[in-house]
């Protein structure tokens, strides 16, 4: 009995590793994908972490750099009160950014739209500059402002051609007229958009097309205002925020504003050629919804205009110009900006259902 005892002893203490061993295995196979698992969130969201602190430390020193070379645009106008005779008032309109440091500010023309007033600009550290010029172009809502200084902060223009939906931008301005630099971020929502533009403030309204949207907050009084990329480059001009919508906020692509300063800075004023028809886009998908030609639709004709003058008619669907089909990403005014005053170009035209082929030659559009 003793013996059996034994034996039995032994065996219980082999089936007891036994047994451990096949538990150790086990845990060991079921614990390891665990850990793996653990260990890749973990290492996803130190990511994470590491990715929100950096953009967050890239949007700080994007502010740190712009915020000085952007201006609160203020309006200084004289009114007749019944009461006590004229009075001076004053009020923040707009918003703008500094690019020579020689006193050139880009703006909308909107902002500065009132030939009756007088404007000034409060740069970020409080000093106020009188406006001594002030150039505007019909093509896109842009003005370019000249104020006597110089060794001014300036900010960089960059490439929109490049930009990539879902991209983080950033928005500084002078929101609702009385919250100067006030910054806000967000990305770029979606490109070749069309709007009509007019500032809140008063003043005239404008179709532009192939401008950038994005949900950073654009308020009334941020018009004019740079929207800048996380290499602190301006990739648009803020126009317009859509009414009666939240984060749908608008900026004219930079690539569009470049020439048109670098040929302000060579002659001293704005010279754009100009076809001199008011319209709206007609986009592929409203064109098949109404069965029309895709491109633009003539709301008016200007007298004496290029476009006058080669017989272009309201109710025109213009669609193409030297063969150059007219969309949302190959704009009017776009392809219009390649040529110089005095170029002659072939315009297609649907009208009435009939295809025309009519000649133009560009003019020089005017500045105010």
């Amino acid at each position: 009995m003793p013996r059996f005892r034994s034996i039995g002893k032994i065996k219980k203490k082999h089936l007891l590793i036994t047994l451990l061993l096949v538990v150790g295995a086990i845990v060991y196979l079921y614990r390891a994908p665990i850990f793996s698992f653990i260990q890749d969130r973990l290492t996803l969201e130190i990511r994470t972490i590491r990715e929100v602190v950096s953009e967050e430390g890239a949007v700080i020193s994007v502010v740190e750099k712009a915020s000085p070379a952007v201006v609160s645009i203020v309006e200084k106008k004289v009114i007749l009160s019944p009461f006590s005779g004229p009075l001076s008032q004053e009020q923040g309109i707009g918003t703008g950014f500094i690019v020579n440091a020689n006193g050139t500010i880009l703006t909308n023309k909107h902002v500065v739209s009132d030939q009756d007033a007088e404007y000034s600009v409060v740069t970020s550290d409080g000093k106020q500059y009188e406006i001594k010029e002030i150039h505007r172009d019909t093509l896109y809502d842009l003005a370019i402002l000249k104020v006597n200084a110089s060794g001014l902060p300036t900010l960089s223009l960059g490439d929109s051609d490049l930009l990539k939906v879902g991209q983080t931008v950033v928005a500084i301005g002078n929101a609702l007229g009385q919250f100067s630099n006030t910054v806000t971020r967000g990305v770029v929502s979606g490109v070749g958009r069309g709007i009509t533009a007019g500032s809140v403030f008063g003043g005239q309204t404008q179709y532009i097309d192939d401008v950038i949207q994005t949900d950073a907050a654009i308020n009334p009084g941020n018009s004019g205002g740079p929207l800048i990329n996380l290499s602190a480059e301006v990739i648009g001009i803020n126009v317009a925020m859509a009414s009666g919508a939240e984060n749908i906020g608008f900026s004219i692509p930079i690539s569009l504003i470049k020439p048109v300063v670098a040929q302000f800075e060579s002659d001293g004023r704005i010279i754009r050629p100009f076809l001199g028809v008011s319209y709206f886009l007609i986009t592929e998908n409203e064109a098949q919804l109404r069965g029309l030609p895709q491109g633009v639709f003539v709301q008016e004709v200007i007298t004496g205009s290029a476009a006058k003058k080669a017989g272009v008619k309201v109710g025109d669907v213009i669609t193409k110009i030297d063969g150059k089909e007219i969309t949302q990403t190959n704009s009017l005014a776009k392809v219009i900006s390649a040529y110089n005053v005095g170029d002659s170009i072939t315009l297609t035209v649907s009208r009435k259902g009939k295809t025309l082929t009519l000649k133009a030659t560009l003019g020089e559009a005017p500045t105010n």
